[in-house]
């Protein structure tokens, strides 16, 4: 299962990339509608990884 440290890290490293992105000529808005789209396909990525590890120990609560 993923840990803190590895979800933070690349929590982390989203949010320079998406930072550094926004420094282009692109608007606030665009930019900010851009960094919510990035994290919540980490959320999905992170919520579909701990899915994939209950499967895969064949845990009763599927839900993450």
């Amino acid at each position: 299962m993923l840990n803190k440290k590895t979800l933070s890290a690349t929590l982390l490293a989203l949010f320079v990339t998406a930072g550094l992105g926004a420094c282009s000529d692109d608007s606030a808005e665009e930019a900010g509608e851009h960094i919510d789209e990035m994290v919540d396909d980490a959320g999905n990525a992170v919520e579909d990884a701990c899915e994939k590890v209950k499967e895969g120990v064949d845990a009763k609560d599927k839900d993450c």
